[in-house]
């Protein structure tokens, strides 16, 4: 009977992850391909002599090694699985079987511990099979790895070695072309979120599934981890996590608001939070969404932190999230020595909220993208198409023919006058005197080309005067198409109708524009007395032009364009003329030209000039 009065010792408390390790094959969650080998090979006696295990933390490795002991040794195997019951499952449960030596390689590296095991080796034990394991075995020293070679290779034949490692890199090319290598991987969200729910409700736990969800997140696809993290949860009674943090910044990166960002940082850092594990999880975080983008089927945390990274890395585009995690781990490396690393932090984030602040290609490739959803989001909320806005639906009360004949109605509406010319106003057709601005050679060009038009057609136009610069209109009952506007001589001529001229006319007539239409003649200034006197010369042939595209007999008079700004001449007096663009005088291909120099033909077109 148990006296009160003396002070009894409180049981030994057993921590989640030592409690619910796996016993059997079957219960190692997550490494099916590793289990079902190792049991068909029990099953089948074909187990070989030395195996290596390799893969992240807590995902079973040391436990694996330890069911595999179990079952070479157990009294009564069942389809390749120990007992669990018999005394040597549960001496090799307990650590106290003689038929397992565990050893830690990152504590015992030497040459002399290695010596020492393969001296044991042949040694024998009450089970049938003596099972070596030995943890870390990365960190042997390369004396001590050449130790253990020749017996890993060729061990007495109740002896298997069992090697567990975290980087199976380092392991000696030698030591693993002598064993079997399984590869362990890191558990899934909801394959973990089934495991601490197991743990929390097998162990009686009062915790909630938020901490279960923080034990998943703080696990990161490692059982022990996960479990680790839901014991500190359940003796701390309260869900200490830095998601909250990592929620705000997500929110202040996808929102662009670096205020919030640093309101988040700094509340972090008042928690006593490390300025580099918090960028360490940001970073985490950013990945989530990351996957949760490219590949759904990679992310590790589930529930609603899977929608809510996914929602954060749609909002901020793909662009802004690689872009983010580069200058965090940038910041990350920056921190190693600087005297505050929160300025490092807090820098990256007024960059990633603030591309415009950043030159870099990958800000100018993040700002291209927000451009781009930006408009793309505008094209989906707007109403009609692009195509419906510019071509002018018919009234129901005045139905219109469908089809080319739209276009060509053979009684167009004439076009209503122009505005009167105001002093704020410039002529009709031309731009504003301060938007054109002085306007030289290639300009004056230009606007013979078409390319100074009016910024809308005039008031009550039809769809008819538009169309009339693509193609001729309809002839009338007089056997004449209706005379041609001012602006649509402009803009034919500028589309179709230089084109079609010699290069002899065209090079003369491009550096002129229409400026009004006179009855039946069309008025066509030049820059310069000069100039015209040369395009007197060919202008019947533009006539001929003008006459086959509006099917009306239309003829020119050739002006002097006086509001055309003379550009300034240089110390020695030149001829007018110079305002013909050289390149165009090029284009000129007259038989009388043949065999000259540039100079020389430039001499012969104008007479009395002079080389300076």
């Amino acid at each position: 009977m148990v006296d009160p009065a003396v002070p009894q010792q409180p049981a030994t408390y057993q921590s989640l992850y030592r409690r619910f390790r796996p016993q059997c094959f079957s219960e190692v969650l997550g490494q099916e391909h590793v289990s079902l080998a190792l049991g068909n090979a029990v099953r089948q006696a074909t187990v070989g002599h030395a195996y290596l295990f390799s893969g992240p933390r807590g995902t079973g490795k040391t436990s694996t090694a330890r069911i595999l002991a179990k079952a070479l040794n157990c009294a009564a195997p069942e389809d390749g699985e120990p007992c669990g019951i018999c005394d040597s499952c549960v001496e090799i449960a307990r650590g106290t079987s003689l038929d397992v030596h565990e050893l830690d390689a990152a504590s015992n590296n030497g040459v002399d511990a290695m010596r020492d095991l393969v001296a044991r080796a042949a040694l024998g034990t009450p089970g049938r099979w003596k099972v070596y394991i030995v943890d870390e075995v990365h960190m042997l020293s390369p004396a001590a790895s050449n130790a253990l070679l020749k017996t890993l290779e060729e061990p007495p034949g109740h002896v298997v070695f069992v090697l567990a490692t975290t980087d199976a890199q380092k392991v000696l090319p030698t030591i693993r072309s002598r064993t079997q290598h399984f590869e362990f991987r890191l558990l899934g969200p909801e394959t973990l979120a089934d495991l601490v729910r197991h743990v929390r409700d097998a162990a009686e736990l009062p915790l909630g599934d938020d901490a279960v969800s923080a034990a998943v997140r703080k696990g990161r696809g490692s059982a022990r981890d996960a479990l680790s993290a839901l014991d500190q949860v359940a003796a701390a009674g309260v869900v200490d996590d830095e998601v909250p943090v990592l929620n705000d910044l997500g929110e202040a990166l996808a929102e662009h608001d670096a205020g919030r960002a640093l309101v988040a940082v700094a509340a972090a850092m008042s928690s006593g939070r490390d300025v580099a594990y918090l960028t360490t999880a940001l970073v985490e975080h950013l990945r989530q969404g990351f996957l949760a983008t490219v590949a759904p089927e990679l992310v590790t945390v589930a529930g609603e932190d899977s929608v809510s990274v996914a929602d954060m890395a749609r909002r901020m585009g793909l662009p802004a999230v690689v872009r983010a995690m580069e200058m965090l781990g940038a910041a990350q490396i920056d921190m190693r020595d600087a005297p505050d690393p929160r300025v490092h932090l807090e820098t990256a984030l007024i960059r990633l909220t603030h591309p415009e602040a950043d030159d870099r290609p990958a800000a100018l490739l993040e700002r291209l993208d927000r451009i781009e959803r930006a408009m793309e989001a505008l094209g989906a909320s707007a109403g009609p198409s692009s195509a419906d806005v510019a071509s002018p639906r018919p009234s129901s009360s005045s139905p219109q023919p469908s089809g080319p004949a739209a276009s060509r109605s053979p009684n167009p509406a004439p076009p209503s006058p122009p505005p009167p010319a105001t002093g704020d106003s410039a002529p009709a057709g031309e731009a504003p005197a301060d938007a054109q601005g002085p306007l030289r050679g290639p300009d004056l060009a230009r606007q013979s080309l078409g390319a100074v038009r009016r910024s809308s057609k005039p008031s009550g136009a039809s769809t008819a005067t538009i169309t009339a610069t693509h193609e001729p209109a309809t002839t009338s009952a007089t056997g004449q198409s209706p005379l041609p506007t001012r602006d649509e001589l402009v803009q034919a001529w500028g589309d179709s109708l230089l084109t079609q001229l010699s290069n002899r006319a065209r090079a003369r007539f491009r550096v002129g524009r229409f400026v009004a239409v006179d009855g039946t003649t069309a008025v066509f200034a030049l820059p310069n007395e000069t100039h015209r006197s040369y395009c007197e010369e060919v202008r019947s042939e533009v006539e001929h032009v003008l006459g086959r595209h509006f099917h009306t007999a239309l003829g020119m008079r050739l002006v002097v364009d006086d509001e055309a700004p003379t550009p300034p001449a240089p110390a020695a007096a030149i001829d007018e003329a110079h305002l013909l663009d050289p390149e165009v005088l090029a284009a000129e291909t007259e038989p009388a030209g043949a065999g000259l120099t540039p100079e020389q033909r430039l001499k012969q077109m104008f007479p009395g000039a002079e080389e300076l």
